[in-house]
């Protein structure tokens, strides 16, 4: 070869080289300089990891601090099939599989056992090829956590959903006790089954009395959230906000400790604290119960409150159904306190009683002429239980009249009469701190039968809260309160964040007015009223019985079925609670299906235990061979 070929060869190898390490160094200027934010944003989304920190929902306690609903510590189990499938892991688990079956191996230390686990899993890597070694570990994975789980190992492969390749996670167990979750990690370690489990940790909500107050409570739905009742309506405060912790790691889901955590600590959640006694609600649930099984009926509310504030001391429903379990919540989930209306009856009566004193127009001796059972002008009929001829509006009220009530709301006149109804609060909703509440059904059709119904509780809807809400202006000096549930905010370490103050809605009738009412309402207990089973040794209460034909949703009354109810205040001089009993369509023949045959003798049992719960003193002198015996028998 001569000098000048040889030279233009190096030439042309030399530019080669050039040229190549060129296009070499261009591309690694392009990506090292052009795209090196995306690549940096590839590289993040592989190696960054967020985690979620849940923040602990906060609790709810009743009036005394008892414990009503708070979060537990759960856990989930899912399986990540990347690492399940990884040489690496696997092999650390067969080798551990194979030295715990020999002689030597409870004679080691935990060091001298994974130095050899490391050495013979090593040695499994050369004698095996990866496929043998991924099946057998997998086969021993089902083996060791199958029992553990409570799962045959069939059903634990099944779950693992081994033929879905592209479905790297895969929930396992959704709900493990904390107990559980620690047993199985335990376990993970024991048997050098690394990684290839996750253990999320998770809250669950707990329900002390989860058959009490369910109504009120209410539940949250799998993330937590609040999604009825107390639950729902106070969910912005007992929420709290989540945190995280931010994590860098390797391509084996390994921590990288060389760059530090980021930690955004959860805000917790703040308590509420409910104007509920559960001691009282317990009575209220048990007497209930006992009513309705006495009287048989499926259906039927207690509402209990404090009428100087409003607080609903307590507040029972049926049916009802278990907050934990929340079986037959669609068919139970009903709240009949706010949500059921039905035509009260005669303890409407004191609308017109209240309104016609208010104005002046009678006091409670003036006299009314009743007529005798049947009373009838123009169009309008209205019948009566008993020829009662002339009455006091006292005695009206006492005797329960129809043509009294009526005669005594055509002095008041359609458009004040309206007006006091609606002043009572009837035809709008309490607002109460409850979901799905019910305003009732309230018409002024300006027709004369109409009128004539309206004014002894027909023609017209209510709520067992709403008929709670007008009892307690009389008893409280004729003040509406709404209702109240819930007493005070508070933050984890007691301190008092909000506190609710009562609220006065308006004044519907004079101090002097509701007085006149309690004394008149005292009379319908008495020996001659209606309520006369009502009555509690040692107390005066005053009330007002209530029955009405259950009314047929496709037109009309359904004869021989009734709703029957009695609104009550104890002591009647100074009433330290209301209560409302009501009862649907009781199918009872042991007694005559009224609202003082059965809602005023539940009403005594219950006032009774409330007045000992609330240590309130005896007004009446006590007679020591009487005693009324609660219909459950249950201590506190």
């Amino acid at each position: 070869m001569n000098p000048a070929s040889f030279h233009r060869r190096c030439l042309f190898l030399c530019l080669i080289f050039v040229i190549g390490l060129s296009g070499l160094s261009a591309r690694l200027i392009y990506l090292q300089v052009i795209k090196a934010d995306d690549y940096a944003k590839k590289s993040d989304r592989v190696s960054i990891r967020k985690e979620v920190i849940k923040a602990s929902r906060g609790c709810i306690v009743d009036v005394n601090n008892q414990l009503i609903a708070r979060n537990i510590p759960r856990a989930r189990l899912a399986l990540d099939k990347k690492l399940l499938r990884d040489i690496g892991p696997a092999t650390l688990s067969l080798a551990n599989k194979e030295l715990r079956d020999s002689p030597e191996w409870r004679q080691w230390d935990q060091s001298t056992r994974n130095r050899k686990i490391k050495a013979r899993a090593a040695k499994i890597k050369n004698e095996m090829t990866a496929e043998v070694i991924i099946d057998q570990h997998i086969d021993h994975v089902i083996n060791t956590f199958a029992r553990p789980l409570g799962m045959p190992p069939q059903e634990l492969r099944q779950r693992m959903k081994l033929h879905k390749e592209k479905q790297k996670y895969v929930v396992i167990k959704p709900d493990l006790s904390e107990e559980d979750a620690e047993n199985l990690k335990k376990l993970t370690r024991e048997y050098s089954i690394l990684h290839t489990f996750i253990f999320e940790e998770l809250q669950k909500r707990w329900y002390v009395m989860p058959s009490m107050a369910s109504h009120i409570i209410g539940f949250g739905d799998y993330t937590g959230t609040g999604k009825s009742g107390i639950e729902k309506k106070m969910n912005h405060y007992m929420a709290g906000k989540d945190g995280h912790v931010v994590n860098y790691r390797d391509k084996f889901e390994l921590l990288a400790v060389a760059k530090p955590q980021e930690i955004r600590p959860p805000i917790h959640g703040l308590n509420v604290q409910l104007t509920l006694d559960m001691g009282i609600q317990a009575i209220l649930e048990e007497e209930l119960d006992a009513g309705l099984k006495e009287f048989s009926s499926e259906k039927g509310t207690i509402v209990l409150m404090d009428p100087h504030t409003g607080g609903i001391l307590a507040m029972a429903s049926r049916p009802t159904y278990n907050l934990n379990t929340r079986e037959n919540i669609a068919k139970n989930g009903f709240d009949f306190a706010t949500q059921a209306i039905y035509e009260p009856g005669s303890t409407f009566k004191i609308i017109a009683t209240a309104g016609a004193i208010d104005q002046g127009l009678v006091q409670p001796s003036t006299e009314v002429f009743c007529h005798y059972a049947n009373y009838r002008v123009g169009s309008v009929r209205v019948p009566d239980h008993h020829p009662y001829g002339k009455l006091s509006v006292e005695q009206v009220l006492a005797k329960s009249s129809n043509i009294g009530a009526y005669k005594i709301a055509l002095q008041l006149g359609t458009k004040k009469f309206f007006n006091y109804l609606k002043a009572f609060g009837f035809g709008s909703k309490t607002n109460i701190m409850m979901a799905g509440e019910s305003a009732g059904v309230v018409r002024n059709t300006g027709n004369p039968t109409d009128f004539s119904r309206v004014a002894y509780g027909y023609a017209v809807s209510v709520t067992p809260l709403q008929v709670a809400c007008a009892y307690s202006a009389i008893a409280n000096g004729g003040k509406l309160m709404e209702p109240q549930l819930i007493k005070s905010i508070m933050a984890n370490n007691g301190a008092m964040i909000q506190q609710y103050q009562p609220k006065l809605v308006r004044q519907v009738i004079k101090e002097s007015t509701a007085r006149k009412m309690r004394r008149a309402l005292a009379t319908v207990v008495d020996v001659k009223g209606t309520a006369r089973r009502a009555k509690v040794e040692g107390y005066k209460v005053a009330g007002k019985t209530g029955t009405t034909v259950k009314i047929n949703p496709e037109g009309g009354y359904l004869n021989g079925r009734y709703t029957v109810s009695f609104a009550g205040m104890m002591p009647a001089e100074k009433p330290a609670f209301v209560c409302v009993v009501v009862l649907d369509d009781p199918q009872t023949t042991d007694v005559k299906r009224y609202g003082g045959t059965i809602a005023a003798p539940i009403f005594a049992k219950v006032a009774t235990r409330v007045a000992a719960r609330m240590g309130l003193e005896p007004t009446e002198p006590m007679d020591p061979k009487k005693s009324s015996q609660p219909l459950a028998q249950v201590s506190h």
